[in-house]
């Protein structure tokens, strides 16, 4: 048994090690698990392959690729139209470069918030970024710091009503909607957001008082013709309200179906077998999700189209752009299913759930924020913690008379920790977008992405021990 811990210990450090090394999760993860199974005698090679592997890999393709798809074909019309950059531009304009850094904090938050993915708002955000840090006099080594703590943060994790995947991938184990908790999720991100903001300005202070200036200039674009302090909207844009409609309403939508539309709905046709044998809460959050962005993506279609130069082209790259990152997400979901089946998970099972005795909320956030930190990936930590032990955190927080959805908050919080640490695939991406090295910004990336928001996790844990969900 101690061999068998060993093994799945040494594959997932294998995982995180080999995926920071740049080699792609879908040949690691069904290597890394069998790599577990072959340490493990009695454990059928194949079988794990075939029956667990691949039908875990399955399961969450044909449960989460709508959001995926629509989520990323989203992404790529608020791209295409120029609707992202005018809502960039105009929420710089509103606050000024004086307040350089809430203003690109805003404008991350509010495309990440409505629906828009972290790597088109990083590239996106970046041009304006340059122009805004350059003239404020800010070092630019602040400015991935600033991008990760509008995309990476609170409005992925926290926040009520958020389409990110972290936000929806609890939803079918514990039964809950996207606005789960939305008090407690309120607070965790307002923790994130406003002790966020101290910090950069603190940093920002400080290098005003060292005499630093902007820095790095040869590697930066040029600057922009329509600048964040310019008067007027280039004409090959659309308005920002135009901009901003879309992104509205996949939240509000979401709050509508979730709510009110779908709850009213004669659903008892999901008994039958045809159906999955399921309820109407274990596909209320998905679905409403899926409703939202349909409709949003039809709105943004409609309300852009003079700006939609290649209509087609658009949504072709937004749904290849959906590929790789759920079957990136689905095999590592994959991987957890193995491990979960090996005899030697017992034990690390015991110990995640012996962490605090009594105490679900803390024992879930630990596990998650582990697996988080391992593979480097919000998403795929979570799903390999929920997959391994979903049902046994629901059953213990019935228990503790812990309502799944404060279950629901705390997991969705959980991932936005050690998610962050230095071989996350988003870290890197943002630092070679913004041309800078960890050695010159992945302390301010730590702080705002990783200490920060482990902070905001345990606001929400206290609050919710003590109050419960709200």
């Amino acid at each position: 048994m101690t061999f068998g811990i060993l093994a799945i210990l040494v594959s997932l450090s294998l995982l995180m090690y080999l995926a920071y090394r740049g080699i792609s999760v879908l040949i690691l993860a069904p290597l890394l698990a069998l790599l577990a199974v072959l340490a493990s005698p009695g454990t059928p090679l194949l079988a794990s392959y075939t029956q667990v592997f691949m039908k875990a890999l399955g399961g969450f393709i044909a449960l989460y690729f709508p959001l995926f798809l629509l989520g990323a074909v989203f992404g790529k019309l608020m791209e295409v139209s120029g609707a992202a950059r005018v809502i960039a531009i105009y929420i710089v304009a509103w606050l000024g470069a004086s307040r350089a850094v809430l203003a690109i904090v805003l404008a991350c938050a509010v495309l990440t918030y409505g629906g828009v993915s972290l790597f088109v708002v990083a590239f996106a955000i970046y041009p304006l970024a340059v122009e805004l840090f350059r003239a404020a006099h800010i070092p630019k080594r602040l400015m991935p710091a600033t991008i990760a703590l509008g995309a990476f943060t609170f409005t992925m994790t926290a926040l009520p009503g958020t389409p990110a995947i972290q936000n929806a991938i609890p939803m079918p184990y514990f039964g809950t909607t996207p606005f789960a908790a939305p008090g407690l999720g309120l607070i965790g991100g307002a923790v994130m957001l406003i002790v966020g903001i101290v910090w950069l300005a603190w940093r920002v202070r400080q290098a005003a008082l060292a005499g630093e200036g902007y820095g790095v200039e040869t590697a930066d674009a040029a600057p922009l013709a329509d600048t964040p302090s310019a008067s007027a909207k280039p004409l090959d844009l659309p308005s920002f309200w135009v901009a901003i409609a879309p992104v509205v309403t996949v939240v509000a939508l979401n709050w509508l179906f979730s709510a009110q539309v779908l709850p009213q709905l004669d659903t008892q046709y999901l008994a039958k077998d045809l159906y999955g044998a399921t309820q109407l809460d274990a596909v209320l959050g998905v679905w409403s999700i899926i409703a939202a962005l349909a409709l949003s993506n039809l709105l943004l279609i409609v309300l852009t189209w003079r700006h939609l130069p290649n209509l087609t082209q658009a949504l072709d790259d937004g749904a290849n752009s959906a590929v790789l990152p759920i079957f990136n997400t689905a095999s590592q979901v994959g991987y957890g299913a193995v491990i979960a089946s090996l005899a030697g998970f017992a034990l690390i099972r015991d110990a995640v759930l012996g962490i605090a005795p009594g105490q679900p909320l803390i024992s879930l956030s630990v596990a998650v924020n582990l697996l988080a930190g391992i593979t480097g990936s919000a998403s795929g930590g979570m799903s390999i913690a929920l997959q391994m032990l979903g049902d046994t955190y629901l059953e213990m927080g019935r228990a503790a008379g812990i309502s799944p959805e404060l279950l629901h908050r705390v997991t969705s919080i959980s991932t936005g920790g050690l998610d962050a640490l230095p071989h996350n695939g988003a870290v890197i991406t943002l630092l070679a977008i913004c041309k800078l090295t960890h050695r010159q910004s992945y302390l301010d990336i730590l702080m705002v992405a990783v200490i920060i928001p482990l902070a905001g996790l345990v606001t929400v844990i206290v609050l919710g021990t003590l109050f419960g969900s709200f």
